[in-house]
């Protein structure tokens, strides 16, 4: 068969040009591992990276036993069942063959990782996610992130090169370009740009200065690697796949008036997290054993239902969230993939993380009250219901609602009326 020349990825657009002989039954994990062998990484990476296929409209990890090729090849037909594009958008949409970070390898494991390889590129997708605003963090975090990003493109903090000047050109390679925006428009009325955009140089300084300090041994790179990291990992989308859909708004305004609100939903190992795609904060995040879910297309319209305890002023209640998507089958097939794999992988309960303190941790949620992490179920337009034994009490406003069989443990339990819980 033919030698065919071909290019693979990485996230940050450096191209692998691979020759690969009988390209159309070439497996995913043939070409992962001619990758593994150009970029010199020891064995362990085939569990930690995958091949993806993406484009603008969607990204798809293969599995191992795919064909690349004949995916690439029923592209325009995904396509056309996953995604809202026009025919136009169809017709000219082309993916590309993508190495990144395996969805299924558990974040647990990501710190035991001690090659430099490995870690670095870890890391680039990690801070290529920040900076494009698919992992929403907070200004603190991303100035903290931002001088980890200094120091291992940089090198260590020097105070006659790395001046807030000398940064002035490079703030949106450290710092997401979106919070830098939006920023600086919040505080233009009460202060000239320049000094904001100042004191955004004069952060990233400092926390750069504390980064180089507190590395004192050799291997500073494979330590801020695992720091920056470390930190993504707090962010209950870390490692996740994005999918596209949207959300009703809540009703606003004498005439009642309400619409749709574009929503990314994150699926990992651990759960489901709803992003705002335009505020770039989160609207829910839940873990598997706090929710249920189903996947249904009335009306040719497919919608991921997510179902999870709240209360409805006061009363406790079981919430439904009606998320629309092209491709809830796929989120739903993920969910109930993820919850299989999840029961056969030992995760740590905060407390064992290295470096992570659980008091610590509750006293950050505390102090940030306006985190991007937290709920925002007054954001959202949810279903309320309570289950009182013998039929759904459906509490305002007043729709269908239904149970769904499919849930992740039996931790998660239909809410009972006030009455029969023996509250007075």
């Amino acid at each position: 068969s033919l030698a065919v020349d071909v290019i693979v990825y990485l996230i940050n657009d450096a191209a692998i040009p691979l020759t690969v002989d009988g390209l159309s039954s070439s497996t995913a994990h043939e070409l992962l591992r001619k990758v593994l062998e150009v970029l010199h990484l020891p064995d362990v990476a085939q569990e930690v990276f995958a091949l993806w296929l993406v484009s603008p409209f969607l990204e798809v990890q293969l599995k191992p036993k795919h064909h690349p090729y004949k995916v690439c090849r029923q592209w325009h037909d995904l396509l056309a069942r996953f995604t809202n594009c026009t025919l136009e958008d169809i017709h000219h949409d082309e993916p590309i063959l993508q190495f990144r970070r395996n969805i299924f390898f558990p974040k647990s494991k990501e710190l035991q990782i001690s090659d430099e390889g490995i870690l670095r590129l870890l890391y680039e997708e990690a801070k290529y996610n920040v900076l494009e605003g698919r992992y929403p963090c907070d200004i603190e975090d991303c100035e903290l992130l931002g001088g980890l990003s200094c120091c291992l493109e940089m090198g260590p903090y020097s105070q006659e090169k790395h001046t807030p000047s000398a940064l002035r050109p490079k703030l949106e390679s450290f710092l997401p370009p979106y919070i830098c925006k939006k920023k600086i428009g919040i505080l233009n009325a009460f202060r000239n740009r320049g000094n904001r955009q100042a004191s955004f140089e004069e952060t990233l300084v400092n926390t750069y200065k504390s980064a180089t300090e507190n590395v004192t041994s050799e291997d500073g790179d494979v330590l801020n690697c695992r720091e920056y990291l470390k930190k993504c990992h707090e962010l209950p989308y870390y490692g996740c796949a994005f999918f596209q859909g949207e959300v009703d708004k809540p009703s606003q305004g004498f005439l009642n008036r309400s619409g749709r609100k574009t929503v990314s939903v994150a699926i990992n190992m651990e759960g489901v997290s709803v992003i705002d795609r335009k505020e770039k904060h989160v609207l829910l995040s839940l873990k598997f054993s706090e929710l249920s879910w189903d996947h249904t297309y009335p009306d040719e319209e497919h919608i991921l239902w997510l179902e999870f305890d709240g209360d409805n002023e006061g009363t406790p209640v079981n919430k439904l969230l009606k998320i629309y998507s092209k491709q809830a089958e796929l989120m739903s097939g993920l969910i109930e993939y993820c919850i299989e794999l999840s029961q056969g992988v030992d995760l740590p309960s905060p407390e064992t993380i290295p470096g992570n303190s659980h008091i610590s941790e509750k006293r950050t949620k505390l102090r940030r009250q306006e985190s991007v992490l937290c709920n925002r179920i007054k954001d959202l337009t949810t279903i309320d219901y309570v289950d009182d034994g013998t039929e759904i009490k459906r509490v305002k406003p007043k729709r269908a609602a239904s149970f769904f069989n499919r849930q992740s443990t039996h931790s998660y339990a239909s809410v009972q009326p006030a009455e029969t819980q023996g509250q007075s």
